[in-house]
């Protein structure tokens, strides 16, 4: 990443000065409902993440390891909320156009905006790849390993983010384009 600025959408306390490694590991528990574990790369419980994309609420909570939430996503356009609160943080739309890959834009919350996204995310889950810009940087890239257990319903991920970048708001976008990709 290119700049030193530190990006925080859900919280300063999600950054760290040095590029960070997560896996991510996703298992449905039932039809309508999905949960996501994130470690760090020492196996620690960091963030977990409920909710699917058939549940009646159409909102996953994400949850810090003393089972506080963070922030809820929720299925209207896909909005992220600060804790389980109405205070929008950022908005994520499907970027214009026809397009194979699922390209996101995502908006923050602000009454001095532009039309102009300030993220985008690029690449698609079944491409295994996918990337987190902020204009021309990278701020963080996940790659989706298949394994026999995909198809059981257990999903793996590992996530780059980049130093002083809100990992909580990159696994929020991860699950967001899986959840897009599985619509």
């Amino acid at each position: 990443m290119a700049s030193d600025e530190m990006i925080k959408v859900v919280g300063d306390r999600f950054c760290v000065p040095y590029t960070m490694e997560l896996l991510v590991k996703k298992k449905i528990q039932s039809f309508s409902n999905s949960h996501y574990d994130v470690f760090d790369t020492t196996g620690n419980i960091l963030l977990q993440v409920n909710g699917g994309i058939w549940n009646l609420q159409k909102k996953r909570v994400m949850k810090d390891p003393a089972g506080l939430p963070v922030v809820t996503l929720r299925e209207k356009e896909w909005q992220m909320h600060e804790g389980e609160s109405r205070h929008c943080l950022c908005s994520v739309k499907r970027s214009g156009g026809f397009n194979i890959k699922s390209n996101l834009d995502v908006h923050l919350a602000s009454p001095y905006k532009d039309a102009a996204c300030d993220f985008r995310v690029t690449g698609s889950l079944a491409s295994l790849s996918i990337k987190v810009r902020r204009g021309n940087s990278i701020i963080a890239e996940v790659t989706h390993s298949y394994t026999w257990g995909s198809y059981k319903g257990k999903e793996c991920f590992k996530i780059k983010v980049y130093p002083e970048v809100d990992y909580a708001f990159i696994v929020a976008l991860l699950v967001i384009i899986h959840e897009n990709d599985n619509a």
